[in-house]
């Protein structure tokens, strides 16, 4: 018994000096966001409560560079930034009784003890009642609210890898919202902010306001299916609906204009759309930003779709970058090879690029990205991403666009039409139109 309390000593002891060590920035009081940002609009940090390296300074910068202070975690994201870190308070002071669970005891104050995974525990009691405190094992730290020994409420873990998350916990599971810094060694880090549902991230429930910047891609679909072409009322394009698929955070009603388009101009080697110049030029001629889209074929060669595609194409002076549509079966893919695949798809890009002088655009879905993607650190690195991905959560990736969903309504289009965003708001917007855009002199 006497070698056991020990034990609990020594551990307990451990613990709160590890927790020092860990856990010593102030708790979250007085945060202003525009210090928790400002060490991020250089990667110079030396002026930051914490020295991040450039990869994660760029990684939060790149956050705020997309979102302001009317998105859910915005603020939370800026402390975590400014270096701040949740913390919890016990008394270092232990007794003999403290260690442990005592036969007809109620544990109160300061108590050191081990929960059903021997887990150390050193929480601050009330009544037999875990109120706060933290937990130590071989993965971290967590440190916040429990129920019974489970972590249970708001909390936050420290990793051994450096990387650091808080949010609310539900039976010891990330449940609800919460933010995620992650850093494991050797590996790019990554910044999450958004929900959790059992310990899963799902994804960043974005807000739909009058701020964002809003579009739509259109094809021959457009102008109706049957053989009397529908004609689009040019002057009265507005998004008024943003589709029943996935659950849409709408503040007010949906009445956006429709900032930019992209329209399908080819797909493979011989199909062209033949709506595509009249569209364009109506565009054009209403000031909307418009850019051209291929749809891409499995049985034909990359350069000879590139070709095909930059025969049929207009690229005027301030055009959106081309698109590659890329949607190709799991049965395609496979029947193809995944590397004969994107060796193709390279051979497009560089052909689009050396002709157009910018960098086309990859259009993907989440099933594309999870699978294939992913493993192209040069592509992910190199282009930017325009998902199709029709969930009430944002795609966890960086993203120059996310096509939110099929079935939205558009006044002056009949029918459904596909739905997109911008990532960011209009400065970032605006950037990229003075970066991103195809330049004729």
């Amino acid at each position: 018994m006497m070698k056991q309390i020990l034990i609990y000593i020594i551990i307990g002891v451990a613990v709160l000096m590890g927790a020092s060590y860990l856990i010593g920035a102030p708790k979250h009081v007085g945060m202003h966001l525009a210090e928790a940002a400002s060490p991020l609009a250089d990667c110079d940090t030396t002026d930051s409560p914490l020295r991040f390296s450039r990869e994660v300074a760029d990684e939060l910068k790149y956050y705020f560079d997309r979102h302001d202070v009317q998105d859910e975690g915005f603020e939370m994201v800026a402390a975590i930034a400014s270096g701040r870190r949740l913390t919890v308070s016990v008394n270092p002071v232990l007794s003999a009784m403290s260690i442990g669970t005592w036969q007809g005891r109620q544990r109160k104050g300061t108590v050191v003890s081990l929960d059903s995974l021997q887990r150390t525990v050193v929480a601050t009691w009330q009544a037999d009642t875990i109120e706060r405190g933290l937990r130590a094992d071989s993965t971290g730290i967590y440190v916040g609210d429990f129920s019974g020994l489970k972590a249970h409420g708001h909390g936050a873990m420290f990793l051994t890898d450096g990387s650091y998350s808080e949010g609310h916990f539900a039976d010891d599971l990330r449940q609800g919202f919460g933010v995620q810094l992650l850093h494991p060694y050797g590996e790019e880090p990554r910044l999450q902010a958004g929900e959790w549902s059992k310990n899963r991230f799902m994804g960043e429930r974005m807000r739909y306001t009058t701020e964002r910047i809003y579009g739509i891609d259109i094809s021959k679909y457009q102008h109706g299916k049957g053989r009397r072409a529908v004609p689009i009322h040019w002057d009265k394009l507005r998004i008024i609906h943003v589709g029943k698929r996935g659950s849409h955070n709408v503040s007010g009603t949906a009445d956006y204009p429709v900032s930019f388009i992209f329209i399908k101009s080819t797909e493979s080697t011989t199909i062209r759309n033949k709506f595509y110049a009249s569209d364009y030029a109506q565009a054009r001629k209403r000031d909307i930003r418009v850019g051209a889209y291929h749809f891409w074929s499995m049985r034909t060669t990359g350069a000879d779709q590139a070709q095909h595609f930059l025969r049929n194409t207009l690229f005027k002076d301030g055009d959106l970058p081309p698109v590659l549509d890329i949607e190709p079966s799991k049965s395609q893919v496979e029947q193809m090879g995944a590397d004969r695949m994107f060796q193709q798809i390279r051979i497009w890009l560089r052909a689009v690029e050396r002709s157009t002088g910018v960098k086309p655009i990859l259009y993907v879905n989440q099933m594309f990205v999870n699978n294939y993607l992913s493993k192209q650190p040069d592509l992910k690195r190199d282009y930017r991403v325009w998902i199709a991905r029709y969930s009430e959560y944002k795609p966890d990736v960086r993203l120059a666009f996310w096509q939110l969903c099929p079935d939205g309504r558009v006044a002056g289009i009949q029918g459904d039409v596909d739905i997109n965003v911008f990532n960011g708001y209009k400065s970032q917007f605006e950037e990229f139109i003075e970066t991103e855009t195809i330049k004729r002199n």
